[in-house]
């Protein structure tokens, strides 16, 4: 427990001094914030469009579409402002910034997330509320506290995720030396992918991102729930499943590390 409660602690410290830095460029923050709560905008004439040509997609209205894009922007988001070290970690890498952190007292993990940490990805956030808001709002969601605890473990479970599939990003970049563009298509592209519910993509897309790489126990599963279909209790908790899958990003980082050999820079 110790070691959990200085982890922590370090890495607030970390969130402070970063945040500090931000906000001495005010303007500049606010302008970059702004940028991000407008930029994601650009997804709703696709959605809306469509849904001008079909009544629904795959049983679900608008707004429920829109709630499952939702999650989906949000916990990506979160990932992005508390993970965000791991994402720009092959500059690190290549600069031979990382021969410097093998040699301080503290554990390499903290000190890479410490060393960015987006807030401006708080413009993001803001959209993805005012989504959620209006897709429940839009469909009649009534609230218990199993729905509540759904959202809190879909959220939970979401950040696991995709600060994971940063961490794979990271740990991949020990033996290339330079960030792999295929990545973002499991970062960034999940947004895409996302837009809709996962099982829109069909049987085979939906087991893939079930059993592999978990997009549908943070997303479809626990929105099914929320939206009162007839589907098992067990959804609850299935965004909490989804964490499993740090543990191989964790592990692939831990090999990475070990077989790390310096860029020379």
């Amino acid at each position: 427990m110790k070691k959990i409660y200085r982890f922590f602690k370090l890495y607030s410290h970390y969130i402070s001094i970063n945040a500090r830095c931000m906000m001495q460029y005010k303007t500049s923050f606010f302008l970059s914030s702004a940028g991000q709560f407008l930029g994601s905008f650009n997804v709703f004439p696709g959605i809306f469009f469509m849904f001008q040509r079909f009544p629904s997609i795959h049983g679900f209205t608008y707004s429920e579409v829109l709630l499952c894009f939702s999650f989906i922007l949000l916990e990506f988001s979160l990932a992005e402002i508390f993970a965000r070290g791991f994402d720009t970690f092959s500059g690190i890498v290549r600069n031979g910034e990382f021969d410097r952190i093998l040699v301080r007292p503290q554990n390499e993990i903290i000190q890479v997330l410490g060393s960015k940490f987006e807030l401006t990805r708080i413009g993001k956030i803001l959209q993805a509320v005012v989504m959620f808001i209006y897709g429940i709002k839009k469909s009649n969601v009534i609230w218990t506290f199993p729905k509540i605890s759904a959202v809190i473990f879909t959220l939970i479970g979401g950040t696991v995720v995709f600060t994971a599939l940063f961490m794979i990003y990271a740990a991949l970049c020990f033996f290339t030396l330079d960030g792999l563009e295929f990545m973002n298509i499991f970062t960034d592209g999940a947004k895409e992918f996302g837009k809709y519910p996962a099982g829109a993509y069909g049987k085979k897309t939906l087991l893939f991102t079930t059993f592999f790489i978990p997009y549908a126990l943070i997303q479809y599963y626990p929105v099914l729930y929320i939206l009162g279909h007839d589907v098992p209790f067990t959804y609850i908790f299935l965004p909490l499943a989804a964490c499993w899958f740090f543990i191989p990003a964790f592990l692939l980082w831990k090999y990475g590390v070990r077989h790390y050999k310096s860029s020379g820079s």
